[in-house]
Order: structure tokens, then C-alpha cells, then sequence
């Protein structure tokens, strides 16, 4: 896994949560980073059909669009 469960609480809990469930914590970092692995690969694709080597953070608000 790319992103911690203990950082996905902490953003729960930043974003109003009193109290995160053990399964609530598990089931946003499956979410999360699955999403996010998806977005990478979508930026890495577009740098590629652009020549490039190098994402830049346009690829990345084009691959979550």
C-alpha cells in the first residue's frame, strides 16, 4: 500500500470524523489507493504521448479529469 492507514484516519479525522472504524480506515486506504495508483498511471501514460520522461503536475489534473 502507497498511503498509510494512520495518514487516511488522520484525513478523516481532519475532515470532521470524532472517531474512524479499524474497517473504515482499511476500505478508504484500499479506495484511496487504488484511485490515486490509477491517476499515476493515466499521467505516466499521457507524459509518454507527449515524448516526454518527466509527469508534470498538467499530466496529473489531466489524469484525474
Amino acid at each position: 500500500m502507497y498511503i498509510s492507514q494512520r495518514t487516511l484516519r488522520r484525513m478523516l479525522k481532519d475532515a470532521g470524523a470524532g472517531r474512524v472504524g479499524e474497517d473504515a480506515a482499511k476500505e478508504f486506504q484500499v479506495y484511496a489507493n487504488k484511485t490515486i495508483f490509477e491517476i499515476a498511471q493515466r499521467a505516466v501514460s499521457l507524459s509518454k504521448h507527449a515524448k516526454r520522461k518527466t509527469v508534470n503536475g498538467t499530466d496529473i489534473k489531466l489524469a484525474s479529469s
